[in-house]
């Protein structure tokens, strides 16, 4: 491998690596993801996003700026605009989750939205690249000529080199490609108005293009240095944890992700109804089997806005309910049951609008009991949606943040009653990127990965808790709708 500046665009952050030849890391660093409100929804600060990239490149020893031979950039999949030629936006850069492009897709019939997956893999949902390209188009109208959609990676790639691309797991996320041919389809494109010349050529991790003389210089780099994007972020940790078919990976950040690799994708009537979304690895030749559970680490951030509590007094209480719980002090049956779907609802409802619900609480609810709550809620909801996969993962690998909560981690141990392999290296994501655009693999080895085993007197008795509980959590889903 080579020296490789990493950067990954987040949902609530964007993190910034500097690896060596080995695979070491050198440096790092984590800004908020600059976001600002226009009149539809949030869209990304572009200058801002540029300007703390080039600050972070730019504050590297100027040793390790000469040493540097590529950037590999990753990111959110679903997130994009309307780029020019010259890098120049012809719309607003548009976050994941923004629903601004869903009129459109409400007029389509049951035999679209079935073409939809039988091409695209992808059920037909606006947080897709889409309806947020017809949607760009009809409000940029002539503004629009000769642009191209671009993921957020690929267009911070466009800015760094002047060349307009999109990579392949990149690509599968848009609900515009056709999975099995590789490229993009008229047909479905078609669909909501848009030429299928409004996607880029497609190019793999491993193909990069150097810097402009200007980014270059204005981040103090070599102009050897080639730029390449390394792809979606949930499939990009699959490089870096090194991930096999047979096995899962439970990629954790504000959403929290499963993924398995495939030989081919998964488009029949069965699968289509679990809503999984199919799609490409980064090197454009394995298929990828994907579900996105919208809140995940995000449940941190709404416990501490109910609770009242800072980061450092929740991770205290995390804590101490993670003590309580394995000395058997906390029982699941005396907790609210919290249904936590703060930010839309997974496969098979897969709802933007969907909200949760805490049920059973009484005047002797403990603030243990609603976080511990909380933890359950979100491992049972994993819970169902992994049962929506066709296949059991031989092997769980969990990378993230949930590498760092012992609670989180131990109750889906016990629920699933099997072992996680758990990754203590903070950014296996990053890894994978640079691991990507050198072509060359990483072991899970080098995640530092450690296993959580599940207790067959505690996973007992989450058994019979879940069945206790099922009647009225499908209850409070229905009314979630």
């Amino acid at each position: 491998m080579l020296s490789t500046i990493t950067i990954d665009v987040g949902t609530t952050s964007v993190k910034l690596c500097l690896f060596d030849q080995t695979g070491a890391l050198l440096a790092s660093g984590r800004q908020s993801t600059p976001t600002v409100s226009d009149p539809w929804g949030e869209i990304y600060d572009v200058a801002a996003l540029e300007g703390l990239i080039i600050r972070f490149v730019a504050g590297l020893p100027a040793e390790q700026r000469a040493a540097v031979r590529k950037i590999a950039i990753t990111g959110v999949g679903e997130s994009g605009g309307l780029v020019r030629e010259d890098g120049t936006l012809a719309s607003p850069m548009i976050l994941w989750h923004d629903q601004r492009g869903a009129a459109l897709l409400a007029a389509l019939g049951p035999g679209e939205r079935h073409a939809i997956y039988r091409v695209t893999g992808l059920p037909a949902n606006a947080n897709y690249g889409l309806s947020k390209t017809a949607w760009s188009l009809q409000q940029a109208g002539s503004a629009a000529a000769g642009a191209l959609w671009l993921n957020v990676s690929e267009f911070l790639a466009a800015r760094m080199t002047g060349e307009r691309w999109s990579e392949p797991s990149l690509a599968s996320r848009t609900m515009a490609l056709d999975l099995r041919r590789r490229a993009w389809s008229a047909e479905i494109a078609g669909l909501l108005g848009v030429p299928v010349g409004t996607f880029a050529p497609l190019r793999n991790a491993a193909e990069g293009s150097p810097l402009t003389a200007a980014f270059a210089g204005s981040a103090g780099l070599s102009s050897v240095v080639e730029v390449h994007v390394s792809g979606h972020d949930h499939i990009v940790g699959a490089a870096g944890a090194g991930l096999r078919q047979g096995e899962l990976l439970n990629s954790t950040g504000t959403t929290e992700g499963l993924l398995v690799l495939r030989d081919s994708p998964s488009t029949d009537e069965s699968t289509e109804l679990t809503r999984l979304a199919n799609g490409l690895a980064c090197s454009g030749e394995d298929f990828t089997l994907f579900a996105s559970i919208p809140t995940g680490g995000s449940a941190f951030a709404t416990l501490q806005s109910m609770l009242g509590l800072d980061v450092t007094a929740l991770a205290a209480v995390i804590e101490r309910v993670h003590g309580r719980y394995l000395a058997g002090e906390l029982v699941p049956s005396d907790c609210p049951l919290v249904l936590p779907q703060f930010r839309g609802s997974p496969p098979p409802d897969k709802d933007a609008r969907a909200r949760g619900f805490i049920a059973g609480i009484g005047t002797a609810t403990t603030l243990d009991e609603l976080v511990l709550g909380t933890f359950l809620g979100m491992v049972l909801q994993f819970d169902e949606v992994l049962a929506l996969f066709p296949e059991r993962p031989d092997r769980i690998k969990v990378i993230g943040p949930a590498g760092r909560n012992p609670l989180w981690l131990q109750l889906k141990a016990d629920l699933l009653e099997a072992p996680l392999s758990v990754s203590l290296f903070p950014e296996v994501v990053s890894a994978g990127a640079q691991a990507l655009a050198s072509a060359g693999p990483r072991s899970w080895d080098r995640s530092d990965p450690h296993e959580v085993a599940p207790d067959p007197g505690r996973s007992a008795k989450l058994a019979v808790w879940r069945d206790d509980v099922l009647p009225l959590w499908d209850t409070l889903k229905g009314a979630g709708r």
